[in-house]
């Protein structure tokens, strides 16, 4: 418990705990308005921990609003290392379920894109206790440094035309959210926030999640967001993906929710393979090199990887969805082959088990 209780409201916050809390019939939402406030009330640690743990499970039981939503973002974005947002960036993608079936195959959709003169930013955490295969981990297997800071990822979005950067150093407050799962044993809304925070500002953003009905509820908030500030002319896309990543499933059809300068829309794309491929015993890291190489001709992992890209030249380029698949095979068949870092020197290559237990979202 904190001492400074000078700092403290927690008779202000247990009205925002009674709206939420009261059950089925008698219990209530938060307006947008009532969200932001509650929400920066947390960031500020005006609140007790007790307090904390009862709103984000509260939340996680009932599920969060679109209102609710967009009043939380408003108020994480506010928080956002402000350095990030003066680097120039054409999209932002939000990589947070990790994988457990596939490898990050839309990684190399980044470095193609990148190699098109788009500027791409990625950011991450590591999630305890779910056992997958973050970003986080991959990228340093493959000879790609996590940006340390703003400058850093301004070096190389220059040189690469990506960058990645860890949400502890972009959002502190809201990455200490997601660690709290080490504690609850389930996630909360902040791993809905971050995919949605849109960290960099970008003038577009990429957002994947896992469960259904959620894409439409990441549009309705994009679109409330937008409402209230409407000189922020973000277009956003969020889509089931594989894993809740934010890559295509080219074994499934998959409904694209938009929402650009707050009009809603949705595209309907179609299954890029007839049949499902069985998943992996384990993932090898360095088959992603070997595919971007050519010496690897892996069916799921290139239509994953046309798929992401297709999904990010609708947006980046405003493109219909037959102009940008046609836009990604040229993009992929086009980039150059050769890996452009340096691999570590390791006697045994890593791997992944895509059994066992996982933990859901």
């Amino acid at each position: 418990m904190r001492t400074n209780s000078n700092t403290l409201h927690p008779t202000q916050f247990k009205e925002f705990i009674r709206i939420i809390g009261r059950g089925q019939r008698a219990g209530g939402t938060l307006s947008q308005g009532q969200a932001y406030q509650a929400m920066k009330m947390l960031i500020n640690d005006e609140i007790t921990p007790e307090q904390k743990g009862a709103f984000l499970m509260l939340l996680r039981v009932r599920e969060e609003t679109a209102e609710e939503l967009a009043g939380f973002i408003q108020a994480f974005r506010e928080v956002n290392n402000p350095q990030i947002k003066a680097l120039p960036i054409d999209i932002d993608l939000g990589c947070y379920a990790g994988k457990r079936r596939h490898l990050p195959w839309f990684l190399l959709a980044v470095i193609a894109l990148g190699q098109q003169g788009k500027k791409v930013f990625l950011h991450g955490t590591h999630e305890p206790d779910s056992n997958r295969l973050y970003l986080k981990d991959v990228l340093p297997q493959l000879g790609i440094e996590p940006a340390r800071n703003a400058a850093h990822a301004g070096e190389q979005l220059d040189a690469l035309g990506f960058s990645y950067m860890d949400l502890a150093d972009i959002n502190p407050k809201l990455d200490d959210m997601i660690q709290l799962r080490g504690q609850f044993g389930l996630r909360s809304c902040a791993n809905t926030l971050a995919r949605m925070l849109n960290a960099s500002r970008a003038p577009n953003s990429l957002q994947g999640v896992f469960h259904r009905d959620v894409d439409i509820k990441h549009s309705r908030c994009a679109k409330l967001v937008y409402e209230q500030t409407p000189t922020s002319l973000v277009s956003i896309m969020c889509f089931r993906g594989e894993g809740g990543e934010v890559e295509y499933n080219p074994e499934r059809d998959v409904t694209l929710h938009l929402c650009q300068a707050g009009r809603e829309t949705t595209i309907d794309v179609p299954a890029l393979l007839s049949q499902w491929v069985t998943k992996p015993k384990t993932l090898e890291v360095k088959q992603l090199v070997d595919v971007w190489q050519g010496s690897d001709d892996n069916a799921y992992g290139t239509h994953a990887i046309l798929g992401s890209l297709s999904l990010m030249l609708i947006l980046t380029d405003n493109l219909s969805l037959e102009d940008a698949i046609h836009r990604a095979e040229q993009c992929w068949q086009g980039r150059n082959k050769n890996w452009p870092f340096t691999l570590p020197v390791k006697k045994d290559a890593a791997s992944y088990q895509t059994t066992g237990t996982h933990k859901a979202h």
